[in-house]
């Protein structure tokens, strides 16, 4: 028999031996690419930790420590205060900010400025207005409570779409809702704003 012709079976995982006189290719290395890239990364994964460790270390002292005088215990310039000072006397006094209004005083606010005899009857059942301080023009989402009865079917409707209407005069979005809630939770009307 030849040995050229023989063949040779089928086995999973094993290549068939070269032929007498043949050239077998060396096996693959990895590339000097891979190599550098495996070297970059544990580099950067090195770095990112001492980071983190750096970061749980260290904190962010807001205080400054006993014996070392902080920024605000150094004096100023002699032209620097005087600078200040004048400056200060430029600017005009703001009225200091009497405590934050919730949402819903504020709604009000607007509509008793704003709004029509109707508007400002039905302002005057909403108990609560939860959403209306934080917006982003992709989803925003403002649920207003009341303390009407009877839910969507009941007889307090009118003043829900009222409601939704005038809150859509006083915040602006791309895509909001708004919604009405009864005084048991139920939904009494809803609108775009």
């Amino acid at each position: 028999m030849n040995q050229m012709n023989q063949q040779y079976p089928d086995q999973p995982g094993q290549q068939p031996p070269t032929p007498a006189g043949m050239y077998a290719p060396p096996p693959k290395k990895k590339s000097t690419g891979a190599k550098v890239g495996i070297g970059c990364g544990g580099a950067f994964g090195a770095l990112v930790l001492i980071g983190i460790i750096a970061a749980a270390m260290g904190g962010s002292d807001t205080e400054p420590q006993a014996g070392k005088p902080g920024k605000a215990a150094t004096a100023p310039a002699k032209g620097q205060a005087q600078g200040d000072a004048e400056q200060a006397e430029a600017e005009p006094k703001q009225k200091p900010k009497v405590a934050d209004e919730s949402p819903a005083d504020q709604f009000k606010a607007f509509v008793a400025k704003n709004g029509s005899a109707n508007e400002k009857a039905a302002i005057g059942h909403v108990t609560k207005v939860q959403g209306a301080d934080e917006q982003n023009d992709i989803l925003d989402s403002v649920d207003i409570y009341t303390d009407f009865t009877g839910g969507m079917l009941g007889p307090h409707q009118s003043e829900g779409k009222l409601i939704a209407s005038v809150f859509a005069d006083w915040k602006q979005s791309k895509n909001g809702l708004v919604t009405i809630y009864d005084a048991k939770g139920e939904i009494l009307s809803n609108g775009n704003f």
